[in-house]
């Protein structure tokens, strides 16, 4: 599913392929991906005739400039989104999302006077489209987390510490493989309340982001890390041979290793 490192992913294709094309037209079948009060005759008005300036990501959230002081159109993922630029997707296959390019899937797009496109693909319809987002509802960008921050978080919040690193208003980009991953790799149980984690523990946990984020974004995405071979019903931890616990935090499905994270 769609994490920090596919937004980053479809953001670099978004930056090679989509800048300085001219809008000609707006497709928007499915109202429903629209948020924020945005209507398909609103967005049809609003891009039409402008260029792609800047591609930037906040967090999961993709950000696209436009010229002559045009809007800001924003796209979200969701769990099975993907960007679509004149056929070529962004980034490897989702591990749990279809990947057919079924047209029906194609829930807003644009195309260019060129005559190629730009389209969200999103089986799953749990995507979204803004122009102008509110960028400051979004927390810190991962990639960018600070320990004196990380360190602020925990001590302010009694919540699962999976539940606090997956808080966009907090830290934004961090969806459910990866924080499984980063704890695995910290050694900490992702049900421990956030303010019980000492100063040596969130230390390992700033190192744990920082290595996961590199280290999977070159291996290719949020779905190559270390825990993963034992992410299955009666899985084992790839560590210590452990059997991997599977339970619901923060209502999201988490496995963890029971003999080294604690």
């Amino acid at each position: 599913m769609p994490e920090i490192l596919e937004a980053e992913r479809a953001r670099a294709l978004l930056e090679e392929r989509a800048l300085g094309r001219e809008i000609a037209t707006v497709d928007a079948p499915d109202a429903w991906m629209l948020k924020r009060g945005l209507t398909p005759d609103a967005v049809r008005a609003a891009l039409p005739g402008h260029r792609f300036t800047n591609a930037r990501r906040r967090g999961k959230l993709l950000l696209l400039d436009t010229d002559r002081d045009g809007p800001t159109l924003a796209l979200h993922l969701g769990m099975s989104g993907r960007v679509v630029i004149d056929d070529e997707a962004a980034g490897d296959p989702l591990l749990y999302a279809a990947n057919d390019p079924n047209p029906v899937w194609l829930r807003f797009g644009v195309t260019f006077t060129d005559g190629g496109s730009l389209y969200l693909r999103d089986p799953r319809r749990l995507g979204a489209i803004e122009l102008d987002p509110d960028e400051d509802r979004l927390g810190v960008d991962a990639f960018s987390l600070r320990l004196r921050t990380l360190r602020q978080f925990t001590t302010t919040s009694r919540a699962p510490i999976k539940a606090m690193l997956m808080d966009q208003a907090r830290i934004a980009g961090l969806g459910n493989l990866l924080v499984d991953e980063v704890l695995f790799r910290a050694g900490i149980d992702p049900a421990r309340p956030a303010n019980t984690l000492s100063d040596d523990e969130v230390r390992a946990l700033a190192r744990a982001i920082s290595t996961t984020l590199r280290v999977l974004q070159r291996r290719g995405g949020s779905h190559t890390g270390d825990h993963m071979p034992g992410r299955e019903p009666g899985g084992r931890c790839p560590r210590d041979g452990a059997e991997m616990l599977r339970r619901t935090v923060g209502g999201r499905t988490t496995y963890s290793c029971p003999q080294h994270q604690h």
